[in-house]
């Protein structure tokens, strides 16, 4: 199914650099320009526990969005560790996450994140499950696999994820004309190890576009 809308633009382009372990990544992605920054909490290679998580958003500048990520915990469980870890977003990551999964967060003083695969059957509607926020990933997220987006076209706040990194985030901005971008893989030396140098140079590349 192919959607055309007309995509709505802020100043520039938001950018979220995702599965953050260190004291050194947050450093790093501050001094880059990130508008958002991601820590995982759930099982994966970036995983942090909730001592690390709080440690590490405690190091993160106001004005830059804190974003706790989700996959496969129930969304009441995942807000209570948001809200534990200090963060100032919730974003629940995967296509089996319901509407309802977004209402049992609504009464938490957190920001909502949708971050699911595009199907035939996403609904592209930014804030169709009460989320300030829509991210678009891969099939297979934090995999770095690319995809194609097609010619489909959003409107409103929307995030687009999966195989990016600082070589063609710049022509996926030109295709898919999103509102911001998110990465994580590709702004890594090795599997959940961040590189510094990436980093900067993928926001520069992202702005640039």
């Amino acid at each position: 199914m192919t959607t055309v809308l007309t995509v709505s633009y802020g100043p520039g382009m938001y950018v979220k650099l995702c599965g953050l372990r260190t004291e050194a990544d947050v450093a790093a992605a501050v001094s880059a320009g990130a508008d958002a920054v991601g820590f995982v909490l759930t099982r994966s290679a970036r995983q942090v526990d909730l001592d690390t998580a709080k440690r590490l958003v405690a190091a993160v500048p106001a004005g830059i969005l804190t974003v706790a990520v989700f996959a496969g915990l129930p969304a009441r469980e995942a807000g209570e560790l948001a809200v534990a870890a200090g963060v100032e977003a919730v974003q629940l990551h995967g296509a089996d996450y319901p509407r309802s999964s977004f209402d049992a967060l609504a009464d938490l003083p957190v920001k909502l994140i949708r971050a699911t695969p595009l199907t035939e059957d996403t609904d592209v509607t930014v804030g169709a499950y009460g989320e300030d926020l829509l991210l678009l990933d891969s099939p297979v997220a934090g995999s770095g696999h690319r995809w194609e987006l097609g010619s489909t076209r959003i409107e409103g706040n929307w995030l687009l994820a999966g195989g990016l990194d600082v070589h063609n985030v710049a022509e996926a901005i030109a295709q898919a004309r999103p509102w911001g971008v998110d990465v994580s893989s590709g702004i890594e030396s090795s599997r959940g190890v961040k590189d510094h140098g990436l980093m900067h140079g993928f926001v520069a590349a992202a702005r640039g576009a």
